[in-house]
């Protein structure tokens, strides 16, 4: 299948790790074809679950001292129950070593910009992308009132090439926002809203994304709430987007 060559680089590609020239090829592919996008997604939503089991299950320092001390020699009557705690504790001190090493190869910011990458991949490769589905952005804005915490404003796009598909409710590390879907020359964008305040790390006007993401993405605060433009659109139409919104707000 000559999907083969494409499954073989799917995790580096969802990584971020694909040589740039490779990377529009890799979003245009996975976004067209059925199988790789479900693969696609089945590995973020994994990622994704590792992400959130390490922040619950990560032993504090004091269950390790406990730990310790009930692994500690003891008389020989209690030698193989304490070499069974000594394999439960070193099960659980290696998934939270692993976990945390994950979790700190990136920074606060890097691993926002990261999740964002992979909410779109998801929703993308989801048979149900949008759960309001409709080009006016008067009957989309008012589809989230009571469903998140803060009112947006969406932009007109008469005279533009941008047309709205829909939107749904999302989540950044339980973080209640908004995703917007457009449409660009056949290319998909992401729009996300979410209040600066409630993010899991704090990004100012500096706050770049990394190179090696495979999509285009900007983002900026205005009126306390946090934006996100992301896709395989070229930087112009991203761009263009997003100057669209900011003047909206």
């Amino acid at each position: 299948m000559v999907c083969e060559s494409w499954n073989a680089e799917l995790d580096a590609y969802l990584d971020g790790e694909v040589p740039e020239k490779e990377l529009r090829a890799f979003g245009a592919h996975v976004c067209n074809c059925p199988f790789c996008s479900a693969d696609a997604l089945t590995r973020v939503q994994m990622k994704r679950a590792i992400h959130a089991a390490g922040k619950r299950f990560t032993p504090s320092a004091e269950f390790r001292k406990r730990m310790q001390q009930k692994i500690a020699p003891t008389p020989r009557r209690s030698f193989r129950l304490g070499w069974i705690l000594a394999a439960v504790a070193a099960v659980i001190l290696v998934v939270g070593t692993l976990t945390s090493a994950y979790l700190g190869t990136r920074s606060g910011g890097d691993r926002v910009f990261s999740e964002i990458v992979d909410l779109h991949v998801a929703t993308l490769a989801s048979s149900s992308p949008v759960d309001v589905i409709s080009t006016d952005r008067h009957t989309v804005k008012p589809w989230f009132q009571g469903k998140i915490p803060f009112a947006f404003n969406l932009p007109e796009l008469q005279n533009s090439e941008f047309s709205l598909l829909g939107g749904r409710m999302t989540y950044l590390d339980q973080t209640p926002g908004a995703h917007l879907i457009y449409d660009v020359r056949k290319h998909h964008i992401s729009v996300f809203v979410f209040q600066e305040r409630l993010l899991p790390a704090k990004l100012d006007e500096r706050s770049l994304a990394p190179k090696q993401l495979p999509f285009t993405l900007e983002t900026w605060s205005q009126s306390g709430l946090r934006y996100f433009v992301v896709g395989d659109a070229s930087a112009a139409d991203i761009d263009s987007l997003a100057t669209l919104f900011k003047a909206a707000s």
